[in-house]
């Protein structure tokens, strides 16, 4: 018996109910079937924190958290950006932005991704929504609605001519989520111990990357790193992420969404170790937070960290829980 279905008879039990007869064990392709999750069981944890940092005078970046506000009401110029840890159903939509531009566009370019693709996706999912194309058509519509805003606004004047942002998102659907990027903040998920990378960087350097024109050690630090050539704000960006990931998400998983202030200066194996061993989400977005500042990160800090656990367990460790 696989070990999602010794945990579903465990839930039953704990219910009151009989455990459910074994089904026959899957052959073939049937056997690399994912797992399906029992509704109310899943839980995410979730801490976020966003920091101007060193040396910049504007925080730029911002997030989307359902029930909190966004940087700019949250995080004065001064603020540290510390919330509480917070418990919320498995289906859920969570963001990262990191703005660009002259004056205050990049502000408002992150806020106007924050804002208008959660609406985008209300209006075009019903709470009860499954197909898994029907979802990665909806957030394409949603992030090219606030392509297509962003764009629209930087054409109304000089104040807003160099206006664009980055956006992450990951979008909960119990048994699932669904992780798309347009620019170079990143998404990852660490499953027993193992990092992945969820997300492309659309910057020219990972673009001469791809082609052979450098080599993979060469990207990071070459001089084209930070020049993005696919950002909200771009007319490349019309269609919206190049591609919607859909994938299985399990009890442990621990997800980080994070600007490049973070992921530019903190190596995987910090990321990893950070993750893997910090038991509560928003103290794992403060350690990273202080990683990235020792490391003299130079451009904002935006880290958005999220567990997978059981609703009982999920609810249990966030009572009495503070940064």
């Amino acid at each position: 018996m696989s070990w999602y279905l010794r945990f579903k008879d465990v839930v039953r039990r704990a219910l009151g109910s009989p455990p459910e007869a074994s089904p026959p064990v899957p052959t073939g392709e049937e056997a690399t079937s994912s797992l399906s999750l029992i509704p109310g069981v899943l839980k995410l944890r979730v801490g976020v924190i966003s920091t101007v940092g060193n040396y910049r005078e504007h925080n730029e970046d911002n997030f989307y958290v359902p029930g909190r506000k966004s940087v700019r009401y949250d995080a004065p110029p001064d603020a540290s950006g510390e919330m509480e840890t917070s418990t919320l159903d498995p289906t859920n939509l969570f963001l990262v932005a990191d703005g660009m531009g002259g004056q205050q566009a990049g502000e408002q370019a992150s806020l106007m991704a924050i804002q208008i693709i959660p609406k985008g996706l209300g209006r075009r999912l019903s709470p009860g929504e499954s197909d898994e194309k029907a979802i990665q058509k909806a957030v394409r519509e949603s992030v090219a609605e606030a392509n297509h805003e962003i764009l629209g606004l930087s054409a109304t004047g000089s104040e807003f001519s160099s206006m664009g942002t980055t956006v992450v998102l990951a979008l909960f659907r119990n048994d699932r989520v669904y992780v798309a990027g347009i620019g170079d903040s990143r998404a990852y998920r660490l499953r027993r111990g193992r990092l992945e990378q969820l997300t492309e960087d659309h910057s020219l350097a990972d673009a001469l990357g791809k082609a052979g024109t450098i080599t993979p050690a060469e990207v990071p630090n070459h001089k084209f790193k930070n020049v993005l050539y696919l950002y909200l704000g771009s007319k490349d960006a019309r269609g919206g992420p190049e591609e919607v990931r859909c994938l299985d998400v399990r009890p442990e998983d621990r997800f980080l969404m994070a600007s490049d202030g973070l992921t530019g200066v903190v190596g995987d194996d910090e990321l990893a170790r950070v993750l893997g061993t910090c038991p509560d989400p928003q103290h794992a977005a403060r350690q990273l937070k202080e990683l990235a500042l020792a490391n003299q990160s130079k451009d904002n800090i935006t880290c958005l960290v999220i567990h997978v656990v059981g609703a009982d367990r999920g609810a249990e460790s966030s009572a009495g829980l503070r940064p």
